[in-house]
């Protein structure tokens, strides 16, 4: 095909082909551009009675057409079943924490929560990074063991 909307002159082309199968090629060509070209444009109507111009939006778009206009895709949603589940740990895990001593609610809290590094918090709290480690297994063992419990 060579230009949109515009059909070629099948009987030039193909001089020996009948009536009937110029017919369908014509008919076949233009399905070729109504897929190609109609659904993918948008349209704008001008209404000069009403003084109006209105976009249609093209039916079918690319992916590649879409991310040159930064349009957002929305990520894969999780359902409803994996949102239960994660609201059910999440309140497991939180009771888990809440049976945690002050100081160690403290070493998740910034570790996990606040993102602070094992070598950060041992110059906070006056001992070694390996000591730091050690302490976060342990508390991390106690919670595992909460959480088997609840």
């Amino acid at each position: 095909m060579a230009k949109p909307y515009k059909i070629p002159d099948f009987k030039k082309l193909y001089p020996e082909a009948g009536e009937e199968i110029i017919a369908v090629l014509k008919t076949t060509e233009r399905k070729m551009q109504y897929q190609e070209y109609d659904l993918k444009t948008e349209r704008t109507v001008v209404d000069a009675e009403n003084q109006k111009v209105t976009v249609i939006p093209s039916r079918e778009d690319s992916y590649e057409r879409l991310a040159e206009m930064d349009i957002q895709f929305a990520g894969e949603a999780p359902g409803p079943e994996e949102q239960v589940l994660r609201h059910l740990e999440s309140e497991q895990l939180h009771k888990a924490l809440s049976l945690l001593s002050d100081a160690d609610q403290y070493l998740i809290w910034q570790i996990y929560f606040e993102e602070r590094t094992e070598r950060d918090l041992s110059e906070e709290l006056g001992c070694s990074q390996n000591a730091v480690n050690k302490r976060k297994q342990r508390i991390l063992e106690k919670m595992r063991c909460f959480l088997e419990k609840l």
